[in-house]
């Protein structure tokens, strides 16, 4: 059989497009270990945390960032109780939240038990208002951060800071979070970015992604409602363009996402968390 000289060329050109192709293919996927911050449940997990991680394993979750520790617990749980409740569940918690307090007193026994339900990273997760009236107050906590950053970094966990949206807000005639940014330690301080929180700020994740690259090793993925109060809503349904952000990762050196979703204004909260589950099943990295 002969062909012709101009279909010898479509089928070179074919035959070249399809090692790019499959390799486009084997490279996007979705989302291996999908993550939640557990403060979406916090009301659930009041009641019973058993039964609320079994729903979160069961919907498809495989990480969990936790939230509310105090007292040498979670979720009134010693660590070894609640790594045992995860591991019978396949969950693993690589994150969780800390509050101010939890810095100022006993930090090394929070980092301890951090380390023995096998979290890799903590998260200052708030500053209350009396903690950040001027932009000295922020200089300052950058000393609190770098020195809580220590301390983690000697137990091989990474210390961070997850934002809300007063530190894009100009105080002093500066903005809060760029001075968190240069006041801390790049290797002792690495940044959560709650996504929603910074587009509601009119920040562009991507840009900070590329002002600072590889200091965000930990997203929110929280979406915003197309309406004019912009309320929380499930990842997938709101405006934010997850994908676009996603495409980035490697700039900002994103390594674990956690679904979040502060209020729910319809269905219950773990209604919420199964739809944005099954959303960021769409997204490709």
């Amino acid at each position: 059989m002969t062909i012709s000289r101009k279909e010898f060329l479509k089928m070179s050109a074919l035959a070249f497009a399809l090692p790019a192709l499959s390799k486009v293919d084997v490279l996007a996927r979705p989302i291996k270990n999908v993550g939640l911050q557990l403060y979406t449940l916090r009301s659930e997990l009041a009641k019973d945390p058993e039964g609320t991680l079994k729903r979160v394993a069961e919907i498809g979750y495989k990480e969990v960032e936790t939230f509310g520790y105090g007292g040498g617990k979670f979720f009134g749980k010693t660590p070894g109780e609640f790594k045992q409740l995860l591991t019978s569940l396949g969950l693993t918690t690589p994150s969780g939240h800390y509050m101010p307090n939890n810095l100022k007193k006993d930090w090394n026994v929070a980092v301890e038990h951090a380390g023995e339900v096998g979290q890799k990273y903590m998260m200052c997760a708030f500053l209350f208002p009396q903690d950040r009236k001027t932009i000295d107050d922020y200089k300052k906590l950058c000393e609190t951060l770098n020195t809580a950053g220590e301390t983690c970094q000697k137990a091989g966990i990474q210390f961070g800071y997850h934002n809300h949206d007063f530190e894009f807000q100009t105080l002093d005639g500066q903005i809060p979070y760029q001075v968190m940014l240069k006041g801390t330690d790049p290797k002792l301080v690495k940044m959560e970015l709650d996504l929603y929180w910074a587009i509601h700020a009119g920040q562009d994740p991507v840009e900070l992604f590329k002002q600072n690259p590889g200091r965000f090793p930990l997203v929110h993925l929280k979406d915003m409602a197309k309406t004019e109060k912009r309320e929380f809503a499930e990842v997938g349904t709101g405006s934010v363009d997850f994908q676009r952000i996603l495409d980035a990762r490697k700039i900002g050196g994103i390594e674990h996402y956690f679904v979040e979703q502060d209020a729910v204004t319809k269905g219950t909260p773990l209604e919420a968390i199964a739809l944005s589950y099954q959303n960021v099943q769409k997204l490709r990295v």
